[in-house]
């Protein structure tokens, strides 16, 4: 693999980052245990007399009465949720629902979350598409990224996401950048690696590896609105420092366009 790099200041030196798979393990997962009262976090009160229960923290965890467990970060500009089986940040948007309750989607317009007005929640999954009772676990840390990353930070993110991508692909997958990464962008690049490697994994695991392996190069471009397009066996990947962490793609999206 080759980079350039000067002094910082020169941060952003385009780097064809053609990276060789590299085999990586995953974090163990940790067993959590289930709460009982998962009932009573789906219809937010406890009994027919009680009043609504104090506030969630605006960072905290939740398990789902399927077992998921995942952070939902209220306290960023737009609320995240991040679960503990995936590397992903997903942005999504609220939305007013039917008794003042408020549904939160993600790009694609799919529900993820809807937290009733007495202060349940409701898990929305491809496991559990009529929803599954969440219950609060404690507070949490911000799942919100820093503001940039250094250079050899990015190389890093970078070097994994291609690593995990060739491996799901099961062939080298190429990942390069279109323009000069700069420090205000790097943070935003990066995750849109990551985003990328998640795809493909999802896409190995529900058995469409046929349609991953296809591709052989994944172009991050800045532009200013997010996207994806696949042609010609590479797969371009638009990323938006305009919009934030909103401004690439979910997971969900890019495999939308890799099925088309």
């Amino acid at each position: 693999m080759t980079f350039h790099k000067a002094e910082f200041g020169d941060w952003g030196a385009r780097a064809a980052l053609m990276i060789a798979a590299l085999m990586l393990m995953g974090a163990p997962a940790h067993a959590q245990q289930l709460p009982h009262s998962l009932r009573d976090a789906l219809l937010g009160h406890k009994g027919q007399g009680e009043a609504r229960r104090a506030p969630a923290p605006p960072v905290a965890r939740y398990v789902s009465e399927t077992g998921g467990a995942f952070v939902f970060d209220q306290a960023a500009p737009r609320p995240l949720i991040k679960f503990d089986n995936s590397a992903e940040i997903w942005v999504l948007q609220a939305q007013p629902a039917s008794r003042g309750d408020v549904i939160y989607r993600n790009d694609l317009g799919e529900p993820v979350l809807r937290v009733t007005k007495l202060g349940g929640i409701i898990l929305f999954t491809d496991d559990a598409p009529m929803g599954a009772a969440v219950a609060l676990s404690g507070r949490a840390q911000s799942i919100q990224p820093p503001a940039m990353l250094s250079f050899n930070v990015f190389v890093q993110r970078v070097r994994i996401a291609t690593a995990r991508a060739s491996r799901a692909a099961q062939r080298d997958i190429e990942f390069a950048t279109v323009q000069d990464v700069r420090p205000e962008t790097s943070v935003l690049a990066a995750d849109t690696a990551t985003i990328v490697a998640e795809a493909f994994e999802r896409m190995a695991r529900k058995g469409d590896r046929s349609l991953i392996s296809g591709i052989a190069r994944v172009l991050l471009a800045e532009g200013h609105k997010p996207s994806a397009s696949l042609k010609d066996g590479a797969l371009t990947i638009t990323y938006s420092p305009e919009q934030g962490l909103a401004g690439r793609p979910s997971s969900k999206r890019i495999i939308k366009v890799i099925n088309r």
